[in-house]
């Protein structure tokens, strides 16, 4: 068995290519491997700014050898009356390198056929090697490719040399002008080689030892953190770690050396978030709090090799991070002078999309749309709130014009609550403009306040309505202005908060804060597609959380506007479907909802209820009096929410229903009666059909 090791070696690469092409490249050079039948332990990959390697333990010294059935012409075509090959027969034969006595008559559905078994593989893995190594390359992906020197090849980064071994023979090809061999090289300043790897079981030893690089990205991401966590102790401090920045710092370097730098306390004035924010962004460092959770004038750098003269090395880092600093703190005192009011002036020069008008008309929008949730009730607030909540949206999009905005974007909302605070506005409101943008994504936080959910509804349906009515729709991975993460920000803010807030009556109001837009498409026509929008939103929300695609259809058919009733009886369908008796209940339901389903048209003309008098039969009699026995406690449950209790009905009905369809012919002939069971069945069907759509549960 033979060690397999191939190693790009780039020019640096930015940090948001690095942890995706490593995974990338172990599963092109896993399936490559598949393809070709070579047989080995689990492909590994790694990668870092300046290359990518790939590994393969316990190789196979052949391929895999297959036998094959291949089929040629027919038979009539292959065989001539005396039964002797034809020319085509004998072609077929050349062509698959079989002699004519291992050729035969193969039947399959089509009809008879000339065969033959050949065997494929078996041939030396170290043949086709050096091909599969150069598809694996050119299969890389990039966003962005680029050509250098004249040469056709393009990829993410100029690639410098290539290393490619299988046990200790090199695998020789040339791509990118280069040819493969058993040279590497390592860390820029601390180990630049070129290293002359022997074997490829010496390859990682090479590469730690004498190259001085750390491969492997968790264990460069563990350094930084556990030197880190050290250097903040020694503060008495602790480190401010975000997952996504840690990744991206481990990226970036290939030997990571964690190095605490200071800043002059008066920096501590400005707002923790404008702190970290300056160094996270510029400096790609993490700021160092305290016991009591406050900042001290620390924070942590990652350096990409040991140096000679750390504390050099850290005053540089100092002296960049004081600059970033004392920007920050100009732009500080500039809107400490600033009001909201000159903001809002400024915000009427402010485009916030094409035809939808200015900034200024958003935030009047705002104003309008957040008093209306207010005083609804979609949630548990005091009438003194509702005139704070119509402020907050018409505030929420006053920073935008501030100057920490415009230095540092990521801020926005963050800031106006901050300046709200600061110019005693009042919680609510600061609150509100803070988490106006959450969630951000599907696993992000929403507004933790009742405030900042009705302001971040607000803002989300206002752009959904308005790009929905200009049509500018998602396709695709194409969504330029968010509209899903929109849509699925609100669904989780209503349910998360317990909102009673109907979708459509949302989107509707939010349709009605425009005036005087040239829609492409009518407020009428854009409401039900942007109901259909949330309904996939919902659906893919609801599946990836690992509910049954089947259950998730069912309860999304009863209607999706009601988002927050949705969920518990989406929570309530779930459960039931584990009962044991779930199927035969479903399939008993079905039966009701296809025939109702069927004969509509039919009902369209009859608008009165069923007639007991025209019941002939007993099972009639008892199904119209177990549904009117069951009515009122089924209005009591559903205002209750009791779902789970609601489902369980079924179970009480599910005898009479049986009973019905085994002795109730429903289509017969005489129209009158056929009409009167129909709808009995109709409100069965109705009353059902608020809870799920049976017709979507395939059992």
């Amino acid at each position: 068995m033979a060690e397999f090791i191939l190693e790009i070696g780039t020019e640096e690469m930015p940090a948001r290519f690095v942890s995706r092409l490593a995974d990338e490249f172990r599963d092109i050079v896993a399936a490559l491997f598949d393809q070709a039948g070579l047989e080995c332990a689990p492909v590994r990959a790694w990668a870092t700014p300046r290359r990518m390697v790939a590994a393969a333990s316990g190789l196979a010294p052949v391929l895999r050898q297959e036998e094959l059935l291949v089929v040629g012409p027919p038979a009539r075509i292959a065989f001539d009356d005396q039964g002797d090959l034809t020319k085509a027969g004998q072609g077929f034969a050349r062509t698959q390198g079989l002699d004519q006595a291992e050729l035969f008559r193969h039947q399959n559905d089509k009809g008879e056929y000339l065969a033959g078994r050949k065997k494929v593989g078996g041939g030396p893995a170290a043949d086709i090697l050096p091909d599969i190594c150069k598809r694996a390359i050119a299969s890389l992906g990039f966003a962005k490719k680029m050509r250098w020197g004249g040469l056709e090849f393009a990829f993410g980064r100029p690639v410098r040399w290539i290393l490619a071994l299988l046990d200790q023979d090199i695998l020789p090809f040339e791509i990118a002008g280069l040819c493969s061999g058993r040279a590497t090289f390592g860390h820029r300043v601390m180990g630049p080689g070129p290293w002359s790897v022997d074997k490829a079981a010496d390859f990682f030893e090479v590469l730690e030892t004498r190259a001085k690089v750390v491969l492997d990205p968790v264990r460069r991401r563990e350094m930084i953190r556990e030197r880190g966590d050290r250097l903040a102790a020694e503060v008495s401090g602790a480190v401010v770690w975000k997952d996504e920045l840690l990744d991206e710092v481990a990226n970036l370097v290939e030997r990571p050396a964690p190095v605490l730098g200071r800043f002059d306390q008066s920096y501590l004035e400005l707002p923790k978030e404008v702190l970290l924010t300056s160094m996270e962004k510029h400096q790609k460092s993490f700021g160092v709090h305290g016991k009591d959770g406050r900042l001290l004038p620390c924070f942590l750098c990652t350096l990409n090799l040991e140096p000679g003269n750390p504390g050099l090395v850290r005053k540089g880092w100092e002296r960049v991070l004081k600059a970033r600093l004392e920007d920050a703190r100009f732009f500080w005192e500039v809107d400490n002078r600033s009001g909201f009011k000159d903001w809002l002036d400024k915000l009427e020069n402010v485009v916030f999309l094409g035809p939808l008008g200015s900034m200024g008309d958003k935030s009047r929008r705002l104003e309008r749309l957040c008093g209306r949730l207010a005083a609804a009730g979609v949630a548990d607030l005091i009438p003194a709130q509702f005139d704070e909540l119509a402020r907050a949206g018409r505030l929420a999009k006053a920073d935008l014009v501030s100057e920490m905005v415009c230095e540092f974007d990521s801020l926005q909302g963050i800031m106006g609550g901050i300046y709200a605070r600061k110019k005693g506005l009042g919680q609510d409101i600061a609150q509100a403009l803070y988490e106006q943008y959450l969630p951000a994504g599907p696993d992000s936080p929403i507004p933790s306040g009742a405030a900042g959910a009705i302001l971040s509804i607000a803002d989300k349906a206002d752009t959904l309505a308005g790009c929905f009515g200009l049509d500018m729709i998602p396709t695709g991975a194409n969504d330029p202005y968010g509209l899903r993460r929109c849509a699925l920000g609100i669904c989780r803010i209503i349910t998360e908060h317990d909102l009673r807030l109907g979708l459509e009556d949302l989107l509707g109001w939010a349709q009605e804060g425009y005036a005087g837009v040239a829609w492409k498409t009518s407020p009428d026509e854009a409401l039900p597609r942007l109901m259909d929008f949330f309904g996939h939103r919902l659906r893919a929300l609801y599946t990836g959380r690992g509910f049954d695609t089947r259950v998730v259809d069912a309860a999304l058919g009863a209607g999706i506007s009601d988002v927050r009733t949705l969920n518990l009886r989406l929570s309530a369908l779930a459960e039931f479907s584990k009962e044991p008796d779930f199927e035969q209940a479903v399939l008993t339901f079905k039966r009701a909802a296809n025939i109702i389903r069927k004969q509509g048209g039919e009902l369209e003309a009859f608008s009165g209820a069923h007639d007991p008098d025209l019941f002939e039969t007993p099972q009639e009699r008892d199904l119209a009096a177990e549904l009117e026995k069951t009515e009122d406690r089924f209005e009591e449950l559903w205002k209750a929410d009791d779902f789970a209790g609601l489902l369980g009905l079924l179970r009480e009905l599910r005898p009479s229903v049986d009973a019905f369809f085994d002795h109730v012919m429903v289509m017969c002939e005489d129209q009158t009666l056929r009409l009167n069971r129909l709808s009995l069945l109709r409100s069965l069907v109705e009353r059902l059909g608020r809870l799920a759509d049976f017709n979507a549960l395939q059992v």
